[in-house]
């Protein structure tokens, strides 16, 4: 006897047929794995970890240490985090409906749904937290040298991440730049005597030239040839600084720069200071708070600007630069130009960010503009999302106030910055914010996962 099967149980079959399996994990492999990545972790921790030598009193050379417990944590460490991540990330096995059927695909990187509505959310509560931090009960001199601090890096990541993220040119000496913007202020105030605000616009024009110079002999270079090179530019430019003695100091660096004022209002105890005009009580808080505000007004120029620009058709320029630049030269656009203007805004950028450094020091010297700093503002850029601004951001703030925060700890400072690091790359190889959505469309806009996206080698 046989039963007819009822629209409601039909439904309910093709419900379960859509079900994907169960995904699989290998405990075995993956107990293999961690078990070999936590011999290797003791083969090399053990001499450099657990071996130490110490000086003896009175000059009587020198004695070995035994410390096997960092070597037991770490061998720990290593082990629990190899095995998490072959169970969890490596070795997960995605069930993937095609059709009528299921198709398994090794992996496990989790996509970026719904991180293209995280900006919108996140960015209004960010900068509203911005404005009024200043007048929070915790805001000392120390979270505002901090929050300063801050705020300099995210607007050279924002500016970096013209040419990194949206047009896709490696660059490894974009402090090339930040150093030309802070030395043509300083040697500007110091040999002409101009103020700050005439000198800001002044240094971001000198840095786009420089970031043209940089650009015309990288035009038919691409990938690791064009990281090399943008390198050299940045250890050239940092030699020069540091050779030309009679012109910028040299290893000496400029001191003596002039301080920005507020119209023309010094913040000073005098009569005429600041202070004095508003009727205030005197307060060495007043320019910090300032330099807070100013740094703040410029990298939201920075992003609206470059939000601006995404618009345009130099902004969609560089994303088809991006993902294809054979295609891009196919649809009749000239690459020389687009990558000559995604060098120069973004090395404008760059020396406006450079010029502000000079004011709030007040001294510089070519220590600052090592190719650390370079490699700090391609990880944020990086970190945060390729062409993701609210990734910046957060990239920022982690990495500038992670810094600070393990100021206490030197000794596994860089070992936890670098675990980080890497913990990133394994959980969102893309970035934290890893979307791809379009600039301009005819319809609704539709953010796909950068996991989605192959891109070129432009």
């Amino acid at each position: 006897m046989t039963t007819e099967a009822t629209p409601d149980t039909t439904l309910e079959n093709a419900a379960q047929s859509k079900r994907p399996e169960p995904q699989t994990r290998d405990l075995a492999a993956s107990l293999k794995d961690a078990g070999l990545a936590a011999l290797i972790t003791f083969a090399l921790a053990a001499p450099i970890m657990g071996l130490h030598t110490m000086s003896l009193p009175g000059g009587g050379g020198l004695a070995i240490v035994p410390n096997w417990a960092s070597v037991f944590i770490s061998v720990v460490v290593v082990f629990v985090g190899r095995l998490l991540l072959d169970l969890f990330v490596w070795r997960r096995v995605v069930q993937i409906p095609i059709g009528d059927k299921w198709f398994r695909r090794p992996g496990g990187m989790p996509f970026a749904r719904h991180a293209h509505r995280f900006g919108g959310v996140a960015g209004p509560l960010l900068l509203g937290f911005t404005i009024i931090m200043p007048f929070l009960p915790f805001s000392d001199r120390y979270i505002m040298d901090l929050s300063i601090l801050v705020l300099t890096y995210v607007m050279l990541g924002w500016g970096l991440n013209i040419v990194v993220g949206l047009a896709g040119l490696l660059d490894l000496g974009y402090v090339a730049f930040y150093a030309v913007g802070a030395y043509s202020y300083a040697l500007l105030a110091q040999y002409f005597d101009l103020g700050f605000w005439v000198c800001l616009p002044l240094a971001g024009i000198l840095a786009a030239f420089w970031g043209l110079l940089l650009g015309f002999p990288v035009l038919r270079l691409r990938g690791d040839y064009l990281a090399i090179v943008t390198l050299a530019f940045g250890e050239i430019i940092r030699i020069v600084l540091l050779n030309w003695y009679q012109f910028t100091g040299g290893p000496d660096g400029i001191s003596g720069i002039p301080r920005p004022s507020f119209f023309g209002l010094e913040f000073s105890r005098g009569d005429d200071g600041f202070a004095a005009f508003f009727g205030l009580d005197y307060s060495p808080m007043h320019r910090i708070i300032f330099l807070y505000y100013l740094i703040l007004i410029l990298a939201l120029i920075t992003n609206f600007v470059t939000m601006r620009l995404r618009r345009l058709p130099v902004g969609r320029a560089w994303e088809a630069l991006r993902e294809d630049e054979i295609a891009c030269r196919s649809l009749g656009i000239n690459t020389t130009n687009t990558k000559l203007t995604a060098f120069a805004i973004g090395a404008m950028f760059g020396g406006f960010a450079g010029s502000f450094f000079a004011t709030r020091q007040g001294f510089i010297s070519p220590e600052s503009f090592t190719f650390i700093e370079s490699a700090l503002i391609l990880a944020i850029v990086v970190l945060g999302g390729l062409g993701s601004q609210i990734g910046v951001v957060i990239a920022a703030v982690v990495m500038i106030g992670g810094f600070e925060y393990f100021r206490e700890f030197e000794q596994y400072r860089m070992l936890i910055f670098g675990l980080a690091m890497v913990v990133i790359m394994v959980w969102r190889p893309r970035g934290l914010i890893a979307t791809r959505e379009p600039s301009i469309a005819l319809g609704k806009r539709k953010a796909i996962s950068g996991d989605l996206v192959g891109e070129g080698h432009g």
